[in-house]
């Protein structure tokens, strides 16, 4: 699997890495003074306003609910009115993470159907009643009302005063016009009373609501912060089931790239080795009728394809080293990527400090690995020097390969290195790439060490 890069390559024309120009707006406007007027502000204060009166409704609906089927648990009644229960938890729970999407900009995959083992109705119950999700969003509906409460109450009384006070130059004209009284009173008992009505005073109010406003925006984001947790903890996959998904997916990966790996084989073999062997076999047919005739020329022909002969043998042993070579079967990764950079274009420096080997499957991912990266140095890098360093740091294995050329790969960019990091990822793996415009790069990979 060879890394492409197109025209250009992933460095870009000149050795400019592709998609660096925009680099993002910069605000003059410093982020606090901004903050009130953003629109991630206004989302979260409509996520907190919003929240109170569905948190209102699921709170009910879940006591309710719950209350009557525990009370009619004496009948059969009473599983019906659980399950109903449940399954009302999770229908909130699908409106909380689609709420919680497109205002809190939060991502969180559902959770694990339902799997009723028999059709029915007796087995959906059954289902709803023994998952753990259903009784999460339980849960959830018990725990986010008070939460609710809080930040509404919160939210509401930091931006009405702040606002209020902010403005209050602009509308304090209405206590004396229409109240009958200076201002807002600050305080009052039966002998004396205190207004803010004099210019110094309400300047004053109007920077305690200046204070107000620049820190609600704030206060209201860690107010949400909760609500993403709770979402996100309580309505989300729990991590046995993402780790299932995840695994499911890795699966896939690894098939996909097998059936590849057997693609290239097949095709490797038809159109060298295969076509070479057929060709062969013509000419060594076409010698034999000759023999007899003109014995000169069927040595020639002979001669020929003892030439195809060893041809054929080289594309066969370079297929058979593509595919796991036999000197790291005997000898481990430090002969057989030693083997590897001997073939590279440019020089490599090569140092393996491993106390033990791995397991062979860790093994010749590592040997694919680097032979990978060895290639695309030799053809799109444009380096002088390389080198590859392997080393075990606990219970990792660690590989890393340099090189002084042009720099700008990307494995954003559709290349070969994000089917390399797919295949590592497989494998609890991971791919890191540091390649600034430029050079040099940096490609470090880490894999189970498994002994």
């Amino acid at each position: 699997m060879t890394t492409e890069y197109g025209h250009h390559g992933p460095y870009g024309p000149y050795g400019q890495r592709r998609g660096q120009a925009g680099t993002g707006r910069r605000h003059r406007i410093p982020a606090p003074l901004r903050a009130p007027f953003e629109g991630r502000t206004w989302r979260e204060l409509g996520h907190v306003l919003l929240g109170f009166p569905i948190a209102i409704v699921m709170f009910v609906w879940s006591v309710t609910m719950v209350s009557l089927g525990a009370g009619l648990l004496v009948t059969f009644l009473g599983i019906p009115v659980l399950a109903a229960a449940l399954a009302g938890c999770r229908g909130f729970g699908v409106l909380e993470r689609a709420r919680a999407r497109a205002l809190l900009d939060l991502e969180v995959a559902d959770p694990e159907p339902l799997r009723a083992r028999k059709p029915g109705a007796l087995a959906w119950m059954g289902a709803v009643l023994k998952s753990g999700t259903s009784w999460r969003h339980l849960l959830y509906a018990l725990l986010h009302f008070p939460w609710a409460v809080f930040s509404f109450t919160v939210t509401v009384a930091f931006w009405t005063y702040g606002w209020a006070t902010l403005t209050y130059p602009l509308w304090f004209w209405v206590f004396p016009a229409y109240v009958g009284q200076g201002g807002i009173q600050l305080y009052g008992d039966a002998h004396h009373s205190v207004y803010l009505d004099n210019p110094f005073e309400i300047t004053l109010t109007a920077l305690v609501g200046l204070l107000f406003t620049l820190a609600t925006p704030w206060i209201v984001r860690a107010l949400t912060t909760v609500d993403g947790l709770l979402v996100r903890g309580l309505l989300g996959p729990t991590r046995l089931s993402a780790r299932v998904v995840e695994l499911e997916s890795d699966r896939g990966v690894v098939v996909d790239a097998a059936a590849a790996d057997l693609r290239r084989i097949e095709r490797d073999l038809h159109d060298g080795a295969q076509a070479r062997l057929v060709g062969l076999a013509m000419d060594l047919g076409l010698a034999k009728e000759k023999l007899r005739e003109d014995p000169k020329a069927a040595a020639r022909m002979v001669d020929e394809a003892h030439g195809e002969v060893k041809t054929a043998l080289q594309e066969l042993r370079d297929l058979a080293r593509g595919i796991h070579p036999a000197v790291l079967t005997d000898r481990g990764l430090d002969a057989a990527l030693s083997s590897v950079a001997s073939r590279c274009t440019v020089p490599v420096r090569v140092e393996v400090d491993l106390p033990a080997r791995p397991a062979p499957a860790i093994e010749g991912i590592a040997y694919f690995t680097v032979s990978e990266l060895l290639q695309n140095i030799s053809k799109h890098s444009g380096a002088r020097n390389a080198s590859v360093d392997v080393w075990r740091f606990e219970d990792r294995l660690m590989l890393q390969v340099t090189d002084d050329g042009v720099g700008g790969a990307d494995p954003a960019g559709g290349s070969g290195l994000a089917g390399l990091a797919g295949r590592l990822n497989a494998v609890d793996g991971i791919l890191v790439v540091d390649s600034p415009a430029g050079g040099p790069t940096r490609v470090t990979a880490e894999l189970p060490w498994r002994g």
